[in-house]
């Protein structure tokens, strides 16, 4: 990104760019998901927390999941085809990896979501800070690798064309509306 005085939020225009600010978004919710574990031992499960549980929830079952559906759905294929022979065992191992972790994240995500929505209903206030790092670690693995291999991988191998269909795409599956 070019530099500049005047600090402008990537756009479905730059998605590469917008991959990467959801990390930084992703991030966000995982501090407040700590901040969350810091607060119910004092407070329970009051309005502040019972908000917090459901922006985080909210988060992680909209964003979170178009997140993967751009990088499984759009950015993988794409990179893979465009990828030559001999480097292409290197990325599909990468690929590989990805796509295993996102299982294993969305198995996370099922057992935390389980949680946050007793305490969005103020049913529970079981969130512990060990259970928290837990996820929070597992995300922070899985961002690092994105961002310090995946996105150099479709930065050098994305074309103009390809990274305009990205941003359609990313666009597209927004407008739709959610399902279920």
């Amino acid at each position: 990104m070019a530099e500049s005085l005047i600090s402008v939020a990537p756009s479905f225009e730059t998605p590469l760019e917008m991959l990467e600010a959801c990390h930084g978004r992703l991030q966000g919710q995982l501090d407040t998901l700590a901040r969350l574990a810091a607060w119910l031992p004092e407070h329970g499960a009051d309005a502040q927390a019972r908000q917090a549980a459901s922006a985080v929830m909210r988060y992680f079952d909209l964003a979170a999941v178009n997140h993967h559906m751009d990088e499984e759905d759009d950015l993988f294929p794409v990179l893979l085809a465009r990828v030559d022979a001999e480097r292409r065992p290197q990325l599909q191992a990468l690929v590989d990896w990805i796509l295993a972790d996102h299982q294993r994240m969305f198995a996370a995500w099922a057992q935390m979501h389980e949680r946050l929505a007793a305490i969005a209903q103020g049913e529970g206030e079981e969130l512990s800070a060990a259970q928290v790092e837990e996820f929070a670690t597992r995300y922070r693995q899985h961002i690092a690798r994105e961002e310090g291999e995946l996105l150099p991988w479709a930065r050098e191998l994305l074309n103009e064309a390809d990274v305009a269909a990205l941003g359609e795409t990313m666009t597209a599956r927004r407008r739709q509306p959610p399902l279920g």
